[in-house]
């Protein structure tokens, strides 16, 4: 089964400082219908303005992705971490029992947009942590790559669930296959570009599809596409 959502039925927001929309029930957005995919709960497309930000806040019990796909996005927290991220690089936070954090764009003159991803851990009242990891922007052309995973790795960030983030770019006419395991889910998004699954469904830039209880996926560019696929329980 593929859900497909396409990008005008996400929920759009713009405060000025910040513009985006949410895929799942977010802040003022709530849908009780949307809530969550498997353990995954939050995926916001955020566009901050220079020089603007979050301030100090606390999280708890969630495992939180951070993608900036340009620009650059700080990071400050009361476990004594300080990043500044750019594109290739990955913020993940396990809030665990509980974590205090602000960030903003680091810079006074270009906009950051981001991807905010947030999932239910394994297990509750972890010790917190931080990590950052960078991926190699030149080696997602025409493969799946890892930049998130349970297991972690040489530039793949870990976190605490049994999941895989990959990212990708394939261009138009390409073609990738992903096995989806039995009893677990997939979750594609567009970022860029124009995206068929399996002959059927078409992807445009900041559609999403919701995948269950499909083995086998087929992936094809019907135009130069970047795109995300988070496989999930």
């Amino acid at each position: 089964m593929i859900n497909l959502i396409p990008s005008d039925a996400r929920s759009s927001f713009d405060r000025g400082w910040l513009r985006g929309s949410h895929s799942f029930s977010f802040g003022e957005y709530q849908d009780p219908k949307n809530t969550a995919f498997g353990p995954m709960r939050v995926a916001n497309d955020d566009v901050i303005a220079p020089g603007r930000g979050f301030g100090a806040h606390p999280h708890s019990d969630m495992e939180i992705v951070k993608i900036v796909l340009n620009g650059k996005l700080r990071h400050e927290d009361n476990l004594g971490n300080v990043a500044v991220t750019s594109f290739g690089g990955i913020q993940r936070m396990s809030a665990g029992s509980g974590v205090i954090h602000t960030e903003h764009n680091a810079s006074d003159q270009e906009e950051v947009r981001l991807l905010q991803l947030w999932f239910m851990p394994h297990t509750r009242g972890l010790k917190p942590s931080y990590e950052t990891t960078s991926f190699d922007p030149d080696a997602l052309t025409g493969q799946l790559v890892p930049i998130v995973s349970a297991e972690g790795g040489p530039r793949i960030a870990s976190i605490q669930q049994d999941m895989t983030i990959y990212l990708s770019r394939l261009s138009k006419g390409d073609t990738l296959s992903f096995q989806q395991a039995a009893g677990r889910r997939s979750y594609i998004f567009s970022i860029e570009g124009k995206l068929e699954l399996n002959g059927e469904f078409q992807l445009s830039t900041g559609d999403t599809a919701r995948v269950e209880e499909t083995p086998s996926l087929e992936l094809q560019a019907s135009d130069d596409v970047f795109f995300m696929l988070i496989d999930l329980p």
